[in-house]
């Protein structure tokens, strides 16, 4: 008799096993601490423009520990990082403090189908996130973050957002990471599996799928030289695959304008 674990890989066209599967790194998260920043007190925080009030939240927060581990400390490839809730520990308190909120307004979303090096099927989520920054007096200023993930399961989406507001909070707040400069290291992508136009059909007419996710679908048709597939469209006629992208997000302009 199969495991529950055994039949959910096979619906997910995996042929591991909880016995030779291999076991998943361990994510240690460091205890949470008050970071002394005090609560507003009853009058509320001064009234001053946003961009006064951001900047004595920057002052607020001169810096963040690593205390997140991935993996075992000592171990082969562990690690050290800041974790979002580390970021929301130390940034929490203080725009409270100077009567600050940072909400995040309009989201841009991609994903495309990706392997691990070790030849693992994955999903590869990017958001592009736009967030207003709004001060005591109602004033805002927006700026944007960008966040990427990598997630066999169904977290690849929350995971890229999280990375976005972690990114904002620690460069939009100036704070220093002490991190190792990107160009250091490089990590090995696996080749990812190209997917037939067909496979992006109920994606191009799906009602949800936003302008900017049509744009990245023409863009990796393009990419794999399927543009000019035929595939049967919505009324059951044949279309060129690039030509039902362009004209599905311009029928979506079109009728956001109105």
């Amino acid at each position: 008799m199969t495991t529950i674990a055994e039949r959910a890989a096979a619906a997910a066209g995996r042929t591991d096993t909880a016995a030779d599967a291999e076991p998943a790194p361990t994510y240690t998260p460091a205890p949470l601490t008050d970071p002394g920043i005090p609560e507003p007190g009853p009058d509320g925080p001064e009234q001053v423009p946003v961009w006064v009030a951001w900047s004595r939240v920057m002052g607020a927060v001169r810096g963040i520990d690593k205390g997140d581990w991935y993996g075992r400390p000592g171990e082969r490839g562990s690690y050290q990082f800041r974790g979002v809730d580390s970021a929301l520990n130390a940034f929490g308190p203080a725009c409270r403090l100077h009567g600050v909120l940072v909400l995040p307004v309009h989201v841009e979303t991609a994903y495309r189908d990706v392997k691990t090096s070790g030849g693992k099927p994955s999903r590869e989520c990017t958001v592009t996130v736009t967030y207003r920054i709004i001060g005591p007096t109602g004033d805002s200023i927006e700026v944007q973050s960008a966040g990427e993930s990598m997630d066999s399961a169904d977290k690849g989406t929350a995971k890229a957002l999280s990375t976005s507001l972690r990114s904002l909070l620690f460069l939009g707040g100036l704070v220093p990471t002490n991190d190792t400069d990107p160009d250091a290291s490089n990590v090995e992508r696996g080749e990812a599996p190209v997917r037939s136009a067909v496979q992006y059909l109920d994606e191009i007419t799906h009602p949800q799928t936003s302008a900017g996710r049509l744009r990245q679908i023409h863009y990796e048709l393009k990419q794999s030289g399927q543009l000019g597939v035929l595939l049967t469209n919505e009324v059951g006629d044949e279309e060129r695959a690039g030509e039902m992208v362009v004209r599905i997000g311009k029928e979506r302009a079109a009728g956001g304008a109105e």
